[in-house]
């Protein structure tokens, strides 16, 4: 049997594949934060394989995960409360956004990509370019849904790992991008009697 090792010839450890348990939150990629409230053994092809059960806090869906596929399809845990404040990092970092340069499939397929990678990180980045151009432009459908698919899977994450309330969160996050001026002027615009 050979150890696996890295570059510089030391031994590198196995990481060990995260095992949840009945209870446990956590984030599977596209879809947000949900709970795992069983492990359920299937037959496949003949052969008994263990899933998880997990359910979507945000709209109750139920996904069937492998056990054994956890790494792959990646399903993480909730990101820790002191990994918060560098979220907000990402959505307020400007020089990075490439919202305006790119054509829209371009900016579609990345944005898609980077929704399905799991990271938070990533779909803060979404929510901030979208943010951004939606300060210059009326997002199209395709732009807004994305826009919303970031901003609920933001806000999800980030009330379950500060526990704190989603309204909070999404004041928070809309402090960060003031509406255009047209949107908070309308509201103004009525004539004093």
């Amino acid at each position: 049997m050979t150890k696996k090792t890295d570059k510089e010839g030391t031994e590198t450890p196995k990481q060990k594949i995260r095992e949840f348990r009945v209870g446990d939150l956590a984030v599977y990629p596209a879809h947000g934060v949900g709970r795992i409230n069983s492990i359920e053994t299937r037959i496949v092809n003949g052969e008994e394989h263990d899933f998880y059960m997990m359910k979507i806090i945000e709209n109750e869906m139920t996904i069937m995960i492998p056990t054994w596929n956890v790494e792959q399809v990646g399903l993480r845990d909730v990101i820790d409360k002191k990994e918060i404040p560098k979220v907000y990092e990402v959505m307020k970092k400007r020089e990075d956004s490439t919202s305006e340069t790119q054509t829209w499939n371009r900016r579609y397929r990345e944005y898609m990509d980077k929704l399905k990678t799991g990271s938070l990180y990533d779909v803060a980045e979404v929510y901030r370019d979208l943010s951004i151009l939606k300060l210059t432009k009326d997002l199209s459908f395709g732009e807004r849904k994305l826009y919303d698919t970031a901003q609920t899977l933001l806000v999800m994450e980030l009330s379950t790992a500060s526990d704190t309330d989603e309204k909070t969160i999404m004041s928070e996050m809309e402090i960060l991008f003031p509406p255009k001026k047209s949107e908070s002027a309308d509201d103004e615009d009525t004539p004093d009697e």
